[in-house]
């Protein structure tokens, strides 16, 4: 395997017009906002706005990891509470016959070392993932045209939103049947409707890992495992995918590996095309740390949706040594800090991040 190439600032080469495309972000997040807390009275997260299950766990640092993998926060083996949160990645509300993307976000606590900017005085590392390797814009300009067309149609004609899932899903599996995908279209609602508990999630774009650079990878190990292929069938049923992820978590919880692909070669493995896909065999994923989660309850009405609404994460939230790369990742720093300041605001609960997990509610 080749050596991994070694982290630089240099690695980085911001547009010349990067700030205005980031404004332009923020107010395309405030137009989800305006019109989703308007509609419902309340506040709800401008992209992956639908949780389907949040669970609680421990996170396990590997023991005698190789010198390039013992960097960051996975410098030293140990355990950490964690606690994870399932969504779709719309920014309304949705019926979940509207086939969309997966989203896993994983928060783990009580992690030392020198913070990013914006996060000094938590002590909290997010890894921010979904279900397919490639981001579905490779910089921050496609970024905002996505959004935009996001926003435009942001909780309007959930009817036309059904039929538009139905025949993307369509154009996706005719591709998916040739060996073919297409981030956009799964976007639009072609996603596979897997099931959210068997899926394999990336982080899809770069970050810093100590001296170096990586992806990261969240795979499942335990049985939910076989779970890879299952589909879940939400015709008639609004909230199906949250029914889903609760049964299987009742039953058996789950374990997880996190795993971190490192970059060997900048031409091949950019990091400003977030829709890259990284050669696994040039530099397959690694295992660096375990996730458990014991049986418990995923979602129970009236009581998760408090604790969903005080947990906000951002690729952002972390160590300095994991600092987020590239340009899709400098343009969600701000739009995701304005996220989450505007549902605390409407919400009458300000963000806080977590020192236990006691301090996220039952």
């Amino acid at each position: 395997m080749d050596q991994p190439i070694r982290y630089t600032p240099a690695i980085e080469t911001p547009a010349a017009d990067e700030a205005e495309t980031i404004r332009g972000l923020n107010e395309q997040f405030k137009i989800i906002l305006d019109t989703t807390s308007a509609d419902t009275g309340h506040g709800l997260r401008a992209v992956h706005a639908k949780g389907h299950g949040i669970a609680r766990g421990t996170f396990t640092v590997a023991d005698n990891l190789p010198p390039e993998l013992a960097q960051g926060m996975f410098a030293e083996p140990g355990e950490h509470e964690a606690i994870l949160r399932l969504s779709t990645n719309a920014g309304d509300i949705l019926d979940d016959s509207i086939s969309l993307p997966r989203g896993l976000a994983l928060k783990i606590l009580d992690v030392k070392g020198e913070r990013l900017p914006g996060s000094e005085d938590a002590s909290t590392q997010d890894f921010v993932m979904v279900n397919g390797p490639a981001f579905a814009a490779p910089d921050p300009k496609a970024f905002l045209g996505n959004l935009k067309l996001l926003a435009k149609t942001t909780d309007k004609a959930e009817g036309a939103k059904k039929l538009v899932s139905a025949l993307a899903r369509g154009a996706e599996a005719a591709l998916e049947a040739v060996g073919g995908k297409s981030s956009f279209l799964q976007t639009l609602g072609g996603a596979k409707p897997v099931h959210p508990l068997g899926a394999t999630y990336y982080s899809q774009t770069p970050f810093r890992y100590g001296d170096y650079i990586a992806k990261f990878s969240l795979v499942p190990t335990s049985a939910i495992k076989d779970f890879a292929d299952e589909t879940v069938n939400a015709s008639g049923r609004p909230d199906a995918i949250r029914e889903a992820v609760n049964e299987l978590l009742i039953e058996q919880g789950g374990t997880w590996e996190l795993r971190v692909q490192l970059c060997t070669n900048l031409e091949d493995m950019p990091i400003e095309d977030a829709s890259a896909v990284w050669d696994e065999e040039a530099s397959p994923f690694r295992t660096v740390g375990t996730l458990r989660v014991e049986p418990q309850i995923g979602w129970q009405h009236g009581v998760t949706e408090t604790t969903d609404d005080a947990l906000a994460f951002s690729p952002w939230h972390g160590l300095a040594a994991h600092q987020p790369l590239g340009g899709v990742n400098r343009a969600r720093k701000s739009p995701y800090e304005f996220s989450a300041d505007y549902r605390g605001r409407v919400n009458g609960c300000p963000m806080h991040e977590p020192s236990r997990l006691e301090d996220v509610g039952a």
